[in-house]
């Protein structure tokens, strides 16, 4: 069976997944470097170091808003290899100014802006790629894989980058970064380039017949009503954006309590979160077989609740190996639930996403992510300093305990959910 897969999957889909893996490993590889090169090698403060971390990613999310639509228009893969090329010179400017001398800190904000709206468009130029590639009964074996991956370079990647610093200094990880996103580009070209161009969305049918598909202005916001039109992707948008943001939001109250009143050494606040990432493992190959045996609704209900019901314990963490286990098995559950969750989920969001606005579909729901991340943890981090770190630790699992409403009720809305046909001008 899993061989008859692997052969309908297609040698196509290989090529696909191997450049997935490749920028995948380099981005973990480079985990928190630009944060280290700005202390270690600018000096930079604790300001800049934030402003490091929050204007990348708001203002590339930003940046990232028109090229949704404007993907939707044109042929993928040429789309995945530009962006993966920009990512590589982008990234690449940084060691070489360096190795130059006249490396600054603006420097590393335009990079790590011009990085995070590639990103966004390369994820979202590849969703609509895997969904031309893949039939349909298989997406999800395929986003389990992904996933699988993203959890095997999740743990692998930053222990191995770690050592790379040490020897060579954060620099070295960043170049290795760029060299990950030209193997990708190497391997969604050897995908292959028979991809027949979009027919013109939103536009004239004169220009549509010349080949010359235009971008109007309203298109900048179709993705957000494809998402909030449709009832099968309406409450996952708001499930996933708020979890997403309210679990991230919870780590900066988490380091402070755990490195300073409680004393945890850094090393072990790395392995509380490196070894539960074995869980991300478990769960990417739960997905499928708990899909065929309990249904993807129920399975999508269940993994979505069970992945929230941890986070609280994180408000009651302890000093001393009681307070290390405790953080251990929290995340532990948390990421395993998460790995069986995700897949399915983004399974369900293609199916029901109309294919002509795919693209556009899932920068709006990316940028809406990181957008609701990017200001909950900056709320959450004025809620430690006005309330405690355990008061916002406890005020974000409290709320996502709640979070479940937002799910997807009905399995007969999720299965039979509208596919709007492309609108005329």
């Amino acid at each position: 069976m899993r061989g008859r897969v692997r052969a309908r999957l297609g040698r196509r889909f290989g090529w696909l997944w191997a450049a997935y893996a490749a920028s995948t490993f380099g981005t973990w590889l480079a985990f928190d470097a630009f944060p280290l090169i700005a202390v270690t090698v600018l000096h930079a403060g604790p300001t800049q170091v934030s402003l490091l971390a929050s204007a990348g990613l708001l203002v590339g999310a930003v940046v990232a808003l028109p090229l949704g639509p404007w993907v939707d228009l044109r042929r993928k893969r040429p789309v995945m290899i530009a962006m993966d090329l920009v990512r590589c010179a982008a990234l690449l400017s940084v060691p070489v100014a360096y190795l130059l001398g006249g490396l600054g800190f603006g420097q590393l904000l335009l990079v790590s802006v011009v990085v995070a709206a590639a990103d966004i468009t390369f994820t979202a130029a590849a969703g609509a790629c895997l969904k031309a590639l893949v039939p349909g009964e298989h997406l999800l074996v395929a986003n389990s894989r992904f996933e699988s991956t993203t959890w095997t370079a999740t743990v692998l990647a930053p222990p191995l980058g770690g050592a790379l610093v040490g020897v060579a200094g954060p620099v070295v990880t960043v170049a290795a970064n760029a060299l990950s996103h030209l193997l990708s580009a190497v391997g969604v070209r050897a995908v292959g380039r028979d991809e027949p161009h979009p027919a013109g969305v939103g536009e004239g049918q004169g220009a549509a017949a010349k080949g010359r598909p235009r971008l109007r202005r309203g298109d900048l916001l179709d993705g957000w009503r494809t998402i909030l039109r449709n009832p099968a992707l309406r409450p996952l948008f708001f499930n996933t954006a708020l979890v997403n943001g309210l679990i991230m939001a919870m780590h900066p109250p988490l380091a402070v309590l755990m490195l300073g009143p409680l004393g945890f050494a850094p090393w072990q606040y790395a392995l509380a979160f490196a070894l539960p990432c074995v869980g991300g493992l478990v769960g990417s190959r739960l997905a499928r077989p708990l899909v065929a045996r309990f249904g993807r609704h129920k399975v999508l209900r269940t993994a979505g609740t069970l992945r929230v019901c941890w986070s609280i314990g994180l408000a009651f963490v302890g000093p001393g190996a009681g307070g290390l286990l405790l953080v251990l098995a929290v995340e532990l559950g948390l990421i395993t639930c998460a790995a069986v969750f995700t897949p399915v989920q983004a399974t369900h969001r293609l199916e029901h996403t109309p294919d002509d606005r795919v693209a556009r579909t899932l920068s709006a729901w990316s940028i809406s992510v990181k957008l609701t991340t990017a200001g909950l943890t900056a709320l959450w981090g004025l809620l430690a300093a006005a309330a405690g770190t355990r008061a916002a630790l406890l005020a974000a699992g409290v709320l996502l305990l709640a979070t479940p409403l937002l799910l997807p009720r009905s399995e007969r809305v999720q299965e039979q959910a509208p596919r709007e046909p492309a609108q005329a001008p």
